[in-house]
């Protein structure tokens, strides 16, 4: 990247217009259609975060990856789960410093040492939003707030400060402000509705299933070496298998691992029996891989879709 593009004013600069951020995710292997570019653009432009619906295995969290790669500079990512607390997301001191600092204070060995107290930077280990707001090399973080929607109500709401004023707190030291707001990506496989606040501070994007001819240029452009003959087949036959009813239908990134393991098995051609041994690579629940085997390899290759 160019030099003096290493500042704050590296993502405007980079995602000017809807052309630029095609040609930047372009550069990284990845292929943003006019609504992604046009939301990463805005997101840019109005320092707002981004929040992206869809089901899983769909490329939401690839975005992040790809927006910090093209602005050069660090993917803080934090992974959300049940129970989730605010604190842990901000900073935790380092105990077992702490204590040895205080050990040697009380044998003696460090002068001062009492007076020094064990709440300060020294001990502090900064966790990811901290992280990301403290971010000083050159421009912002790209923050990933990944799988949201599978943290606490609570949780949302202690985000909605921090994506406002891009700001958090730690007691004992005061309150960092982001000198560089870092560009922020949320993800979400809607595995509960959100709040509205939290989604009135970003810009929504819901991405679904690309179009065959799409995926197809994703898979010939991940998969080395692989004809356009297959590449086309694997795209038909996953359009066919995610019309079908299935618990977890198969997203983008389960046809790149299937394309990569019909290159590993040498396979030129897809065949129903090679569909059916290597549905656990596209399937991941023994319901779903039984229903593709009661339906047929060969009916599905054909795209005979049955009724759900």
């Amino acid at each position: 990247m160019p030099k003096e593009l290493n500042d704050q004013q590296t993502a405007k600069r980079l995602f000017e217009s809807v052309e630029s951020v095609q040609k930047a995710f372009a550069r990284q292997d990845y292929i943003a259609d006019r609504p992604l570019a046009l939301t990463v653009m805005l997101a840019a432009q109005l320092n707002k975060p981004i929040l992206l619906e869809g089901e899983a295995g769909v490329g939401k969290t690839d975005v992040a990856k790809v927006v910090a790669r093209a602005l050069n500079t660090e993917l803080v990512r934090l992974q959300c789960y049940e129970g989730l607390d605010a604190q842990s997301t901000i900073y935790e001191w380092n105990y077992a410093k702490q204590i040895l600092a205080i050990r040697m204070a009380e044998a003696g060995k460090h002068e001062g040492a009492l007076e020094h107290t064990i709440f300060s930077e020294e001990f502090l280990l900064p966790r990811p939003l901290l992280r990301a707001i403290r971010h000083h090399s050159g421009g912002p973080a790209t923050l990933l707030i990944d799988e949201v929607d599978r943290a606490d109500e609570e949780f949302e709401a202690f985000l909605l400060e921090v994506l406002s004023e891009y700001q958090v707190t730690v007691p004992e030291l005061g309150t960092f402000v982001a000198t560089h707001p870092p560009f922020v990506v949320l993800t979400s496989n809607r595995t509960r509705e959100l709040n509205d606040a939290l989604k009135r501070r970003c810009l929504y994007l819901w991405i679904d299933y690309p179009p065959p001819s799409k995926e197809r240029e994703i898979v010939v452009r991940k998969v080395p070496g692989i004809s356009d003959q297959l590449a086309q087949q694997i795209c038909d036959l996953m359009s066919t298998l995610r019309k079908i009813d299935f618990y977890k239908r198969p997203g983008v990134a389960e046809t790149l691992d299937w394309a990569r393991a019909l290159m590993g098995m040498k396979v030129s051609q897809l065949e129903p029996t090679v569909l059916e041994e290597t549905a656990g690579v596209l399937l991941k629940y023994k319901d779903d891989v039984e229903r593709l085997s009661s339906i047929g390899g060969a009916r599905l290759l054909s795209g005979d879709i049955p009724e759900n």
